[in-house]
């Protein structure tokens, strides 16, 4: 980080940590903002240890919406129903930063109806990665390409993956293919009862 960005924050994070404050959970809707919670606060604050203190409090309480359901509050079944084929794309910082891997799965096999495709190579990026889709487009759209013919291969109607960023690069993507393959975040799935 330069010092100006650092800083910043720096700012926006003590007031994060400062609005959530207390002993509730929060529950996120991805894997990168859990992350950046969890796992990038507190070394944010390595050099403040009051924050730091915080920082850590905070990130214990902190979930993705899977990670909760399953983890903090021990349900698998919502009582979803979804008519049609799904594959799961996992995003990079829920497997690799929070190691949430079976939580979405196990969610998705309780849906009713909801015929679960494998997504060949599931664990590949999609080449969203925030920023470095702006600042490398030509490498964001090589990795887009080979996800996209993942997608493809599983047969599947519908993607479905936990973070919005994800979403929205393949989207992008199968929208410009001309592609009939819908995109739902986890959560749309789980509310559904068609």
């Amino acid at each position: 980080f330069n010092a100006g960005f650092q800083s910043e924050a720096r700012d926006l994070a003590k007031r994060f940590i400062s609005i959530f404050d207390g002993d509730s959970y929060v529950v996120a809707p991805s894997g990168s903002c859990t992350s950046m919670v969890r796992v990038f606060y507190p070394d944010l604050f390595k050099d403040d240890s009051k924050t730091l203190e915080k920082a850590r409090a905070l990130g214990a309480r902190t979930y993705e919406f899977s990670e909760f359901l399953v983890k903090a509050l021990g349900v698998t079944d919502v009582g979803a129903a979804h008519a049609g084929s799904v594959t799961y794309h996992p995003s990079c910082h829920l497997l690799r930063e929070l190691g949430v891997r079976s939580e979405p799965i196990q969610l998705l096999r309780k849906v009713k109806g909801l015929d679960m495709r494998d997504l060949p190579d599931a664990e590949e990026c999609c080449g969203f990665g925030g920023s470095f889709s702006i600042k490398y487009p030509h490498i964001s759209g090589a990795i887009l390409e080979r996800k996209l013919d993942c997608i493809r291969k599983s047969g599947a109607e519908t993607l479905v993956a936990n973070d919005a960023g994800c979403l929205m690069h393949m989207a992008g993507g199968l929208k410009r293919q001309k592609s009939p393959v819908q995109t739902r975040h986890i959560a749309e799935v789980l509310a559904s009862r068609e």
